[in-house]
């Protein structure tokens, strides 16, 4: 008989309410896997799209309804056992990861769980400098703005964006963040500034000082100014709201400038875009546990810091949904486990 665990699971899609904080089997590391014993577990926005059922995602592309579904990419924990062939990490070694994203995004990664099985390749061992809510809080997020920001790391085209991404210079430019307080938003001004951007930063006004805090050289309150309309001569535009309201941002570009949407669905601008002399280019964040290893080393020292907004028990993972229903948030939501 399987030994079991606790963990968050969906037996239909719908809103928080589907969530269900129940018994699970607990899994067993396979051939190049750790079993990692959660201690904290990130909460992001393909949590809740995989909970509605992916409904913004054209249906060819939509999940199939295999029940029950554990979500959840992001943990920081211990392991707890390693699986056949597995070098560079011990049982006790404390981790963090992205599991299986994408290719688990229809709910292979099972992250809301007292234990998950990560690949070898996308575990990095835990910055020291921080703590496991901090750590759990990171990989998506931080692995994103990498990887749009610092260094690609893959060769896999966005299937909805299929231009390769490459990112672009960054001294002494001037990069605008749409989203600025958000999970991705603030780790992009963190890491723009580390490359010697100066940096303009759009969010509610009440997040004003958060960003600046960040390192955030200038700000705009969208509730009341609509950036579009008060810069222009940008070098780079990283909207970390993204969908069909990124064109706007394209007349704040100087010729040879770049627009990054995070969530490129829906954009429509292209035409523009090459009118104008913009580039338009976008990635989907990937596994990748030595960007983690890389990326941590900037955690450990205070370089860059992750910004907690909330955390919520395990069991209340309903709770946290609801939280991030209800926007403006100041960095990342987490789900203690332990």
């Amino acid at each position: 008989m399987s030994e079991m665990m606790k963990a968050v699971r969906l037996h239909a899609f719908g809103g928080p309410e589907v969530l269900a904080y129940e018994d699970a089997d607990r899994p067993e590391a396979k051939a190049g896997e750790l079993l990692v014993r959660v201690t904290a577990a990130g909460i992001n926005p393909p949590d809740w799209y995989l909970r509605d059922g992916y409904k913004t995602l054209p249906p060819e592309w939509q999940p199939p309804a295999a029940f029950p579904i554990i979500p959840g990419t992001d943990v920081s924990g211990a392991v707890e056992a390693i699986g056949d062939g597995v070098e560079g990490f011990a049982a006790g070694d404390e981790v963090y990861a992205m599991v299986r994203f994408p290719e688990g995004v229809f709910g292979e990664s099972a992250a809301y769980a007292e234990y998950v099985t990560v690949p070898v390749a996308q575990a990095a061992l835990k910055p020291r400098g921080i703590d496991h809510v901090q750590a759990a809080a990171a990989p998506m997020s931080l692995l994103t703005a990498w990887q749009f920001l610092i260094d690609l790391g893959h060769d896999a085209p966005n299937p909805v964006q299929p231009n390769r991404h490459k990112p672009v210079p960054l001294d002494g430019r001037t990069v605008l963040v749409n989203g600025a307080a958000g999970g991705v938003g603030h780790f992009v001004v963190q890491l723009a500034k580390w490359k010697g951007a100066r940096v303009i930063a759009v969010a509610s006004a009440s997040q004003q000082a958060f960003v600046r805090d960040l390192g955030a050289d200038e700000f705009i309150d969208y509730g009341t100014i609509a950036a579009e309309d008060v810069v222009h001569d940008l070098d780079l535009v990283v909207d970390a709201v993204g969908g069909a309201s990124s064109a706007r941002f394209l007349r704040t570009l100087k010729r040879g400038g770049a627009l990054f949407p995070i969530f490129p669905l829906g954009f429509a601008g292209q035409d523009e875009a090459e009118r104008l002399g913009v580039t338009v280019s976008a990635t989907q964040v990937r596994s990748n546990g030595a960007q983690l290893a890389e990326a941590g080393r900037l955690l450990d020292d205070g370089t860059i810091r992750v910004a907690i907004d909330s955390i919520f028990p395990l069991a209340e993972a309903r709770g946290a949904h609801e939280r991030a229903a209800s926007g403006n948030l100041k960095g990342k939501i987490v789900l203690r486990a332990r």
